[in-house]
Protein backbone atom coordinates (compact mmCIF):
# COMPACT_ATOMS: atom_id res chain seq x y z
CA UNK A 1 0.00 0.00 0.00
CA UNK A 2 1.28 3.48 -0.93
CA UNK A 3 2.27 5.92 1.58
CA UNK A 4 -0.03 8.85 2.57
CA UNK A 5 2.03 11.89 1.03
CA UNK A 6 2.91 14.81 3.12
CA UNK A 7 2.86 18.41 2.06
CA UNK A 8 4.16 20.96 3.75
CA UNK A 9 2.63 24.73 3.08
CA UNK A 10 4.39 27.59 4.18
CA UNK A 11 2.25 31.13 3.63
CA UNK A 12 1.07 34.20 5.58
CA UNK A 13 -1.81 33.94 3.06
CA UNK A 14 -4.77 32.34 5.30
CA UNK A 15 -6.72 32.02 2.69
CA UNK A 16 -4.67 30.45 -0.05
CA UNK A 17 -3.92 28.37 3.22
CA UNK A 18 -7.77 27.25 3.32
CA UNK A 19 -7.80 26.62 0.06
CA UNK A 20 -5.03 24.24 -0.71
CA UNK A 21 -6.04 22.65 2.74
CA UNK A 22 -9.33 21.61 2.50
CA UNK A 23 -8.41 20.61 -1.34
CA UNK A 24 -5.15 18.11 -0.50
CA UNK A 25 -7.24 17.18 2.25
CA UNK A 26 -9.91 15.76 0.08
CA UNK A 27 -7.45 14.59 -2.17
CA UNK A 28 -5.65 12.20 0.53
CA UNK A 29 -2.75 14.17 1.39
CA UNK A 30 -1.60 14.66 4.82
CA UNK A 31 -1.16 18.58 4.74
CA UNK A 32 0.74 20.84 7.59
CA UNK A 33 0.02 24.36 7.75
CA UNK A 34 2.97 27.28 8.47
CA UNK A 35 3.19 30.74 8.60
CA UNK A 36 6.19 32.75 7.74
CA UNK A 37 7.51 33.68 11.54
CA UNK A 38 10.89 33.73 13.29
CA UNK A 39 10.65 30.32 14.86
CA UNK A 40 10.87 28.92 11.15
CA UNK A 41 13.48 26.70 10.22
CA UNK A 42 14.82 23.82 8.55
CA UNK A 43 14.30 21.51 11.94
CA UNK A 44 10.74 22.52 12.19
CA UNK A 45 10.02 21.28 8.39
CA UNK A 46 12.24 17.79 9.31
CA UNK A 47 10.04 17.53 12.43
CA UNK A 48 7.04 16.45 10.15
CA UNK A 49 9.03 14.24 7.43
CA UNK A 50 7.10 16.29 4.02
CA UNK A 51 7.43 14.28 0.63
CA UNK A 52 6.83 17.88 -0.76
CA UNK A 53 7.06 21.82 0.12
CA UNK A 54 5.35 24.72 -1.15
CA UNK A 55 6.31 27.80 -0.09
CA UNK A 56 4.23 31.13 -1.10
CA UNK A 57 7.24 33.77 -2.12
CA UNK A 58 4.99 36.53 -2.76
CA UNK A 59 3.58 36.38 1.14
CA UNK A 60 7.27 36.42 2.70
CA UNK A 61 9.95 39.34 3.10
CA UNK A 62 12.87 38.96 1.45
CA UNK A 63 15.08 37.47 4.81
CA UNK A 64 12.32 34.69 5.08
CA UNK A 65 13.19 33.68 1.94
CA UNK A 66 16.20 32.44 2.97
CA UNK A 67 14.53 28.98 3.51
CA UNK A 68 15.06 27.60 0.64
CA UNK A 69 18.32 27.57 0.38
CA UNK A 70 18.69 26.39 4.30
CA UNK A 71 16.86 23.34 2.91
CA UNK A 72 18.93 22.45 -0.47
CA UNK A 73 22.38 22.93 2.07
CA UNK A 74 20.79 20.39 4.89
CA UNK A 75 21.72 16.97 4.07
CA UNK A 76 18.35 15.44 5.27
CA UNK A 77 16.34 17.74 3.15
CA UNK A 78 18.10 18.34 0.09
CA UNK A 79 16.02 15.91 -1.95
CA UNK A 80 12.85 17.36 -0.66
CA UNK A 81 11.42 18.92 -3.67
CA UNK A 82 10.43 22.94 -3.35
CA UNK A 83 7.58 24.17 -5.36
CA UNK A 84 7.13 28.27 -4.99
CA UNK A 85 4.04 30.83 -5.46
CA UNK A 86 5.06 33.21 -7.45
CA UNK A 87 3.33 36.88 -8.20
CA UNK A 88 3.65 37.28 -12.10
CA UNK A 89 4.70 40.75 -12.01
CA UNK A 90 8.04 39.43 -9.50
CA UNK A 91 8.19 36.17 -11.37
CA UNK A 92 12.27 37.02 -12.64
CA UNK A 93 13.60 38.93 -9.70
CA UNK A 94 12.06 35.68 -7.05
CA UNK A 95 13.05 33.16 -9.76
CA UNK A 96 16.91 34.80 -10.13
CA UNK A 97 17.07 35.01 -6.29
CA UNK A 98 15.79 32.17 -5.53
CA UNK A 99 17.26 30.29 -8.37
CA UNK A 100 19.34 27.45 -5.72
CA UNK A 101 16.60 26.31 -3.87
CA UNK A 102 13.56 25.98 -5.69
CA UNK A 103 12.77 22.85 -7.85
CA UNK A 104 9.17 24.35 -9.55
CA UNK A 105 6.87 27.41 -9.41
CA UNK A 106 3.63 28.36 -10.02
CA UNK A 107 2.12 31.72 -10.52
CA UNK A 108 -0.19 33.05 -7.84
CA UNK A 109 -3.42 32.29 -7.20
CA UNK A 110 -2.29 28.52 -8.19
CA UNK A 111 -5.22 26.20 -9.53
CA UNK A 112 -5.61 23.60 -6.68
CA UNK A 113 -5.49 20.77 -10.17
CA UNK A 114 -2.56 21.99 -11.38
CA UNK A 115 -0.77 22.06 -8.48
CA UNK A 116 -1.49 18.63 -7.72
CA UNK A 117 -0.34 17.65 -10.97
CA UNK A 118 3.15 19.44 -10.24
CA UNK A 119 3.45 17.79 -7.00
CA UNK A 120 3.29 14.09 -8.56
CA UNK A 121 5.33 15.51 -11.39
CA UNK A 122 7.92 16.71 -8.52
CA UNK A 123 8.02 13.47 -6.58
CA UNK A 124 8.59 11.10 -9.45
CA UNK A 125 11.51 13.50 -10.08
CA UNK A 126 12.95 13.53 -6.84
CA UNK A 127 12.40 9.53 -6.26
CA UNK A 128 14.45 8.94 -9.51
CA UNK A 129 16.93 11.31 -8.55
CA UNK A 130 17.05 9.53 -5.16
CA UNK A 131 17.57 6.22 -6.55
CA UNK A 132 19.23 6.96 -9.98
CA UNK A 133 23.28 6.96 -10.15
CA UNK A 134 25.18 10.09 -9.82
CA UNK A 135 27.78 9.41 -12.58
CA UNK A 136 24.99 7.82 -15.10
CA UNK A 137 21.68 8.61 -13.82
CA UNK A 138 20.66 5.16 -14.65
CA UNK A 139 18.49 3.47 -12.17
CA UNK A 140 20.02 2.15 -9.38
CA UNK A 141 19.48 -0.93 -7.05
CA UNK A 142 16.62 0.10 -5.41
CA UNK A 143 14.65 0.74 -8.40
CA UNK A 144 15.76 -2.40 -9.77
CA UNK A 145 14.82 -4.74 -7.36
CA UNK A 146 11.15 -3.31 -7.26
CA UNK A 147 10.91 -4.21 -10.79
CA UNK A 148 11.99 -7.62 -10.30
CA UNK A 149 9.25 -7.91 -7.37
CA UNK A 150 7.33 -7.04 -10.42
CA UNK A 151 8.48 -9.36 -12.58
CA UNK A 152 8.39 -12.05 -10.57
CA UNK A 153 5.10 -11.27 -9.26
CA UNK A 154 3.43 -11.29 -12.64
CA UNK A 155 4.67 -14.80 -13.52
CA UNK A 156 5.52 -14.03 -16.96
CA UNK A 157 8.86 -15.10 -18.51
CA UNK A 158 11.90 -13.08 -18.61
CA UNK A 159 15.42 -13.20 -18.13
CA UNK A 160 17.53 -11.09 -15.79
CA UNK A 161 21.15 -10.11 -16.01
CA UNK A 162 23.72 -9.16 -14.36
CA UNK A 163 27.11 -7.43 -15.71
CA UNK A 164 30.40 -7.18 -14.13
CA UNK A 165 33.63 -5.61 -15.45
CA UNK A 166 36.52 -7.77 -14.72
CA UNK A 167 39.83 -5.78 -13.49
CA UNK A 168 38.23 -2.76 -13.67
CA UNK A 169 39.61 -2.34 -9.83
CA UNK A 170 43.40 -2.15 -11.87
CA UNK A 171 42.65 0.00 -14.39
CA UNK A 172 40.85 2.59 -11.79
CA UNK A 173 44.32 1.85 -9.52
CA UNK A 174 46.74 2.40 -12.09
CA UNK A 175 44.65 5.20 -14.36
CA UNK A 176 43.26 6.99 -11.66
CA UNK A 177 39.39 7.56 -10.62
CA UNK A 178 38.58 9.80 -13.53
CA UNK A 179 39.64 6.91 -16.59
CA UNK A 180 37.82 4.76 -14.30
CA UNK A 181 34.63 7.22 -14.26
CA UNK A 182 34.79 7.31 -18.28
CA UNK A 183 34.93 3.70 -18.41
CA UNK A 184 32.04 2.87 -16.60
CA UNK A 185 30.16 5.98 -18.65
CA UNK A 186 30.74 4.19 -21.70
CA UNK A 187 29.79 1.30 -20.72
CA UNK A 188 26.31 2.30 -19.77
CA UNK A 189 26.22 3.65 -22.76
CA UNK A 190 26.86 0.55 -24.44
CA UNK A 191 24.40 -1.29 -22.48
CA UNK A 192 21.52 0.84 -22.95
CA UNK A 193 22.29 1.72 -26.78
CA UNK A 194 22.51 -2.34 -27.15
CA UNK A 195 19.11 -3.28 -24.82
CA UNK A 196 17.06 -0.06 -27.27
CA UNK A 197 18.00 -1.64 -30.94
CA UNK A 198 18.17 -5.29 -29.97
CA UNK A 199 16.08 -5.98 -26.86
CA UNK A 200 12.41 -4.64 -26.34
CA UNK A 201 10.68 -1.44 -25.71
CA UNK A 202 10.29 -1.71 -22.20
CA UNK A 203 13.65 -3.76 -21.21
CA UNK A 204 15.19 -2.14 -17.81
CA UNK A 205 18.95 -1.27 -17.64
CA UNK A 206 20.13 -0.30 -13.92
CA UNK A 207 23.37 0.67 -12.81
CA UNK A 208 24.29 -1.10 -9.33
CA UNK A 209 26.96 1.06 -8.17
CA UNK A 210 30.94 0.78 -9.01
CA UNK A 211 31.46 -1.26 -11.90
CA UNK A 212 28.30 -3.65 -11.35
CA UNK A 213 25.14 -3.24 -13.96
CA UNK A 214 21.95 -5.27 -14.52
CA UNK A 215 19.15 -5.63 -17.09
CA UNK A 216 15.78 -7.29 -17.62
CA UNK A 217 14.58 -8.08 -20.73
CA UNK A 218 12.78 -11.30 -22.34
CA UNK A 219 14.43 -14.94 -23.05
CA UNK A 220 14.23 -14.59 -27.22
CA UNK A 221 16.41 -11.46 -26.92
CA UNK A 222 19.13 -11.79 -24.07
CA UNK A 223 21.52 -13.93 -26.09
CA UNK A 224 21.75 -11.39 -29.28
CA UNK A 225 22.31 -8.71 -26.44
CA UNK A 226 24.75 -10.20 -24.34
CA UNK A 227 26.92 -10.99 -27.93
CA UNK A 228 26.93 -7.49 -29.95
CA UNK A 229 27.39 -5.81 -25.95
CA UNK A 230 30.55 -8.66 -25.74
CA UNK A 231 31.33 -7.81 -29.17
CA UNK A 232 31.13 -4.05 -28.33
CA UNK A 233 32.90 -3.68 -25.03
CA UNK A 234 36.26 -5.48 -26.18
CA UNK A 235 36.07 -3.37 -29.61
CA UNK A 236 36.09 -0.17 -27.76
CA UNK A 237 37.22 -0.16 -23.96
CA UNK A 238 40.76 -1.58 -24.34
CA UNK A 239 41.66 2.30 -26.22
CA UNK A 240 40.98 3.19 -22.54
CA UNK A 241 44.26 1.85 -21.99
CA UNK A 242 48.10 3.79 -23.50
CA UNK A 243 48.88 2.34 -26.57
CA UNK A 244 51.49 0.17 -25.12
CA UNK A 245 49.34 -1.63 -22.49
CA UNK A 246 46.93 -2.45 -25.61
CA UNK A 247 49.82 -4.13 -26.93
CA UNK A 248 51.01 -6.20 -23.99
CA UNK A 249 47.66 -6.89 -23.25
CA UNK A 250 48.31 -6.21 -19.39
CA UNK A 251 48.98 -3.70 -17.52
CA UNK A 252 51.33 -3.95 -14.22
CA UNK A 253 49.43 -3.54 -10.95
CA UNK A 254 48.97 -4.73 -6.78
CA UNK A 255 46.85 -6.88 -5.83
CA UNK A 256 44.83 -6.61 -2.69
CA UNK A 257 47.97 -7.48 -0.56
CA UNK A 258 49.86 -4.94 -2.32
CA UNK A 259 52.07 -7.61 -4.33
CA UNK A 260 53.16 -6.94 -7.94
CA UNK A 261 50.89 -8.49 -10.61
CA UNK A 262 50.06 -8.62 -13.94
CA UNK A 263 46.62 -7.68 -14.88
CA UNK A 264 44.82 -8.63 -18.24
CA UNK A 265 42.60 -5.72 -20.04
CA UNK A 266 39.16 -5.02 -18.83
CA UNK A 267 36.97 -7.59 -20.00
CA UNK A 268 33.06 -8.11 -19.41
CA UNK A 269 31.14 -10.98 -17.41
CA UNK A 270 27.16 -11.33 -17.60
CA UNK A 271 25.23 -13.75 -15.48
CA UNK A 272 21.80 -14.43 -16.34
CA UNK A 273 18.60 -16.26 -14.88
CA UNK A 274 15.43 -16.98 -17.43
CA UNK A 275 12.44 -17.60 -15.60
CA UNK A 276 10.08 -19.29 -17.76
CA UNK A 277 6.56 -20.45 -17.26
CA UNK A 278 7.90 -23.98 -15.78
CA UNK A 279 10.22 -22.11 -13.33
CA UNK A 280 10.14 -22.45 -9.44
CA UNK A 281 11.81 -19.10 -8.73
CA UNK A 282 9.48 -17.48 -6.25
CA UNK A 283 11.04 -14.21 -5.14
CA UNK A 284 14.51 -11.94 -6.23
CA UNK A 285 16.13 -13.99 -3.51
CA UNK A 286 16.75 -16.58 -5.31
CA UNK A 287 17.30 -14.90 -8.44
CA UNK A 288 20.19 -13.69 -6.63
CA UNK A 289 21.37 -16.61 -4.84
CA UNK A 290 21.77 -18.15 -8.50
CA UNK A 291 23.29 -15.20 -10.45
CA UNK A 292 26.25 -15.35 -7.28
CA UNK A 293 26.94 -18.97 -8.66
CA UNK A 294 27.03 -18.25 -11.85
CA UNK A 295 29.09 -14.90 -11.62
CA UNK A 296 31.80 -17.70 -9.68
CA UNK A 297 31.27 -19.84 -13.01
CA UNK A 298 32.42 -16.94 -14.50
CA UNK A 299 35.52 -15.80 -12.43
CA UNK A 300 37.21 -19.38 -13.72
CA UNK A 301 37.16 -17.53 -17.44
CA UNK A 302 39.76 -15.03 -18.47
CA UNK A 303 37.70 -13.70 -21.28
CA UNK A 304 34.81 -11.41 -21.70
CA UNK A 305 31.62 -14.05 -21.65
CA UNK A 306 28.19 -14.72 -20.27
CA UNK A 307 26.43 -17.26 -19.24
CA UNK A 308 22.75 -18.71 -18.30
CA UNK A 309 21.56 -20.98 -15.92
CA UNK A 310 18.93 -23.28 -17.70
CA UNK A 311 18.25 -25.56 -14.86
CA UNK A 312 15.37 -24.64 -13.73
CA UNK A 313 13.22 -25.29 -16.34
CA UNK A 314 11.85 -28.73 -17.26
CA UNK A 315 13.64 -28.93 -20.31
CA UNK A 316 17.03 -28.41 -18.85
CA UNK A 317 16.63 -29.64 -15.19
CA UNK A 318 19.70 -30.59 -13.27
CA UNK A 319 22.41 -29.53 -16.35
CA UNK A 320 25.11 -27.79 -15.25
CA UNK A 321 25.26 -23.52 -16.45
CA UNK A 322 27.44 -23.79 -19.36
CA UNK A 323 29.56 -20.72 -20.45
CA UNK A 324 28.88 -18.89 -24.02
CA UNK A 325 31.66 -19.60 -26.78
CA UNK A 326 32.84 -16.16 -27.23
CA UNK A 327 32.02 -14.49 -30.32
CA UNK A 328 35.58 -13.06 -32.07
CA UNK A 329 36.20 -9.46 -31.50
CA UNK A 330 37.41 -7.87 -35.19
CA UNK A 331 40.92 -6.55 -35.08
CA UNK A 332 41.14 -3.82 -36.89
CA UNK A 333 38.46 -1.69 -35.39
CA UNK A 334 39.16 1.81 -34.17
CA UNK A 335 36.36 4.24 -32.40
CA UNK A 336 36.08 7.39 -34.10
CA UNK A 337 37.72 9.48 -31.07
CA UNK A 338 40.86 7.20 -31.66
CA UNK A 339 41.33 7.97 -35.36
CA UNK A 340 40.62 11.74 -35.04
CA UNK A 341 43.53 11.60 -31.95
CA UNK A 342 46.26 9.53 -34.10
CA UNK A 343 45.86 12.03 -37.28
CA UNK A 344 46.04 15.24 -34.37
CA UNK A 345 42.19 16.24 -35.48
CA UNK A 346 41.82 17.02 -31.75
CA UNK A 347 43.06 17.35 -28.89
CA UNK A 348 42.38 14.46 -25.89
CA UNK A 349 41.16 17.50 -23.72
CA UNK A 350 38.34 17.66 -26.63
CA UNK A 351 37.89 14.09 -26.96
CA UNK A 352 36.73 13.67 -23.33
CA UNK A 353 34.44 16.84 -23.79
CA UNK A 354 32.69 15.23 -26.34
CA UNK A 355 32.60 11.94 -25.32
CA UNK A 356 30.72 12.83 -21.83
CA UNK A 357 28.35 14.36 -24.09
CA UNK A 358 27.91 11.79 -26.16
CA UNK A 359 27.75 9.03 -23.53
CA UNK A 360 25.10 11.45 -21.54
CA UNK A 361 23.06 12.27 -24.16
CA UNK A 362 23.56 10.31 -26.91
CA UNK A 363 24.18 12.37 -29.44
CA UNK A 364 26.55 10.68 -32.62
CA UNK A 365 30.03 11.36 -31.43
CA UNK A 366 30.40 13.21 -35.03
CA UNK A 367 27.77 15.87 -34.41
CA UNK A 368 29.00 16.95 -30.90
CA UNK A 369 32.80 17.50 -32.14
CA UNK A 370 31.12 19.45 -34.94
CA UNK A 371 29.60 21.41 -32.74
CA UNK A 372 31.89 22.28 -30.13
CA UNK A 373 33.53 23.67 -32.96
CA UNK A 374 36.43 21.18 -32.63
CA UNK A 375 35.94 19.68 -35.92
CA UNK A 376 35.21 20.53 -39.49
CA UNK A 377 32.90 18.61 -41.14
CA UNK A 378 35.00 17.47 -44.40
CA UNK A 379 37.88 16.26 -41.85
CA UNK A 380 35.32 14.03 -40.12
CA UNK A 381 33.77 13.49 -43.58
CA UNK A 382 37.42 12.27 -44.45
CA UNK A 383 38.18 9.78 -41.71
CA UNK A 384 34.58 8.06 -41.80
CA UNK A 385 35.64 7.35 -45.58
CA UNK A 386 39.10 5.93 -44.45
CA UNK A 387 37.46 3.78 -41.58
CA UNK A 388 38.53 0.02 -41.99
CA UNK A 389 35.97 -1.97 -39.89
CA UNK A 390 35.58 -6.09 -40.32
CA UNK A 391 31.81 -6.65 -39.51
CA UNK A 392 28.77 -4.65 -39.81
CA UNK A 393 27.68 -2.99 -36.14
CA UNK A 394 25.93 0.42 -36.66
CA UNK A 395 26.31 1.57 -33.94
CA UNK A 396 30.08 0.99 -33.47
CA UNK A 397 30.09 2.98 -36.80
CA UNK A 398 28.87 6.10 -34.96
Amino acid sequence: MDKTKKIFIISSDSKLKDVLAFCFDGWGYEVYLKDFSTNLSVETIKANSPDVIIIDVQSARKTQLDICRHLKDNFTTTFIPVITLINKRHLREHLLNLKQGVDDYMIKPPDPLDLRIRIEMALRRAQHSIQASSLTGLPGGRMLEDILTEKVKADKPFTFGYVDIDNFKSFNDVYGYQRGDRVILQTAYMLFTILRSLGNSDDFVSHIGGDDFAFITTPDKYERVCQHFIQMFDSVIPFHYSEADRARKFIIARDRSRKIKKAPLMSISIALINRDYSSNIKSTIEINEKIAEIKRYLKATSESNFMVDRRDSKASRNVSPQVNKKTDTPEKYKPLGQMLLEKKLISHEQLDEALNIHWKRGIILGEVLKDLGFLADEDLKKVLCSQEVSFSYPILKS
